[in-house]
């Protein structure tokens, strides 16, 4: 059984899993599982967990936010006798504690190892410890979608085609799970997957699509004659390669999502954003350039940080609504183990919830975990809650809509403008 465990406890106003999304990575663990080994994926944002169902082997994926809960779910199946492995960036980040909720965890990569994992618990005799090394992401591995089938998903199709970021912000747990590597799939197997499974609508789960330039414009030469529609999660710093945007509107691109993170350079030096650092003077000018090419933008912004006051988180909306952003999210920062971020705050006694908020019973998703140094814990998340609802208010939405040239550049685009407006104000208010 491969489980996508839920968030556990939200605080009141947030219905987070109302806007869920294919567990990819379970698709591909399922993938690698030997043919002869019947597999069932559950996932607790839109069903129960059968604790008591007969089962061999359990396998649940884990980060930060759903730690807590995963060691709870893993707490049932151990008590039934059934053996559990752990997997995830948080297991790789905090590896002594996951151990102590598990008969095995996989560190790094699953996919060079899976398979040991699988023909050890045949046998009963599972080592404590895998250690997957990262290479070539999804090596000839299409995902089991057919997993996903009737569980209510969005209609987007989730892809990936690299895995990491060559950047180093302070917050990032991903810079600190990858190395700072950033490694890329063969371009024809991608398509091929998308082919196989004959997707439309694909989301591209990576870090950081552009971080390699000349393997994007690969891909998206490849992509153009699939007539698909898609979108990638992307760095500001792509609107200095004009070859690269005309291949991604050629290719099918409909928008990016891109962290800003915040408007204020103070704050940027001190997350180490370096690419939004070269572009921050000229954010207007790179959110024109992304709109000649027709693109939607889906902003991220990190509330939250040192130099961040109630003015300048309020001066943030502005700037998204102004900006006509498609979509927006203002995130609560949050101090992530094994990231500097983590590190600095634990050295200035400045983390609540004893340092282990993701494990903590009185943590709840987007409560401050720290000590701000502008505003109190309960301001910073009043604040965060408020940045949500102002950017999907029904005035900001009806003003972004008029935007001729990304919300209303074509009838998909407008009514992906619409429905995740809508989504996204449901869930965040």
């Amino acid at each position: 059984m491969l489980i996508r465990p839920g968030f556990g406890d939200i605080i009141e106003g947030y219905r987070l899993n109302d806007g869920k999304m294919e567990p990819l990575q379970l698709g591909i663990i399922a993938a690698l599982t030997p043919p002869d080994v019947d597999v069932e994926l559950f996932d607790e944002r839109v069903e129960p967990i059968p604790v008591d169902r007969p089962v061999d082997l359990v396998a649940i994926t884990v980060d930060s936010i759903t730690a807590r809960r995963a060691y709870a779910i893993s707490k049932e199946f151990r008590a039934r006798g059934v053996p559990v492995v752990l997997g995830g960036m948080h297991v790789t980040l905090l590896p002594d504690e996951a151990s102590a909720h598990a008969d095995a965890i996989v560190i790094g990569d699953a996919e060079p190892v899976w398979g040991q994992v699988v023909a050890d618990a045949r046998t009963g005799c599972m080592r404590p410890v895998y250690s997957g090394p990262f290479g070539e992401p999804q090596r000839g591995i299409i995902p089991r979608r057919e997993l996903f089938c009737g569980k209510g998903y969005l209609p987007v199709s989730i892809v990936q085609f690299s895995r990491g970021c060559p950047f180093n912000c302070s917050f990032c747990a991903v810079a600190r799970f990858f190395g700072n590597s950033h490694l890329c799939r063969q371009v024809d197997t991608v398509v091929r997957e998308i082919e196989h499974d004959n997707l439309r609508f694909v989301l591209f789960a990576d870090d950081n699509l552009t971080a390699n330039r000349e393997a994007a414009k690969g891909l998206c030469r490849a992509l153009k004659p699939l007539g698909i529609r898609w979108a990638s999660q992307v760095s500001v710093d792509l609107v200095q390669d004009t070859e690269l945007l005309e291949l991604m509107a050629e290719s099918g691109c409909m928008g990016q999502l891109i962290g800003f993170d915040s408007i204020n350079p103070t704050s940027l030096r001190w997350m180490n954003k370096a690419p939004n650092l070269r572009h921050l003077d000229r954010y207007h000018a790179a959110v024109e350039r992304l709109r000649q090419f027709g693109f939607q933008v889906w902003a991220s912004f990190m509330l939250g940080n040192d130099f961040d006051s109630r003015q300048c988180i309020e001066e943030t909306v502005k700037f998204a609504i102004a900006s006509k952003f498609t979509l927006a999210f203002f995130h609560l920062l949050v101090p992530y183990p094994g990231t500097r971020l983590y590190e600095e705050l634990r050295r200035a006694d400045r983390l609540l919830y004893d340092g282990t908020w993701w494990t903590h019973p009185g943590f709840r998703y987007n409560t401050a975990t720290f000590i701000p140094k502008q505003m109190s814990p309960a301001e910073l998340a009043e604040i965060t809650v408020w940045a949500n609802r102002e950017f999907y208010s029904a005035r900001s939405i009806l003003s972004r809509t008029f935007d001729t040239r990304t919300n209303l550049n074509s009838i998909a685009k407008f009514l992906l403008y619409l429905r995740f407006n809508i989504l996204v104000r449901d869930t965040s208010t």
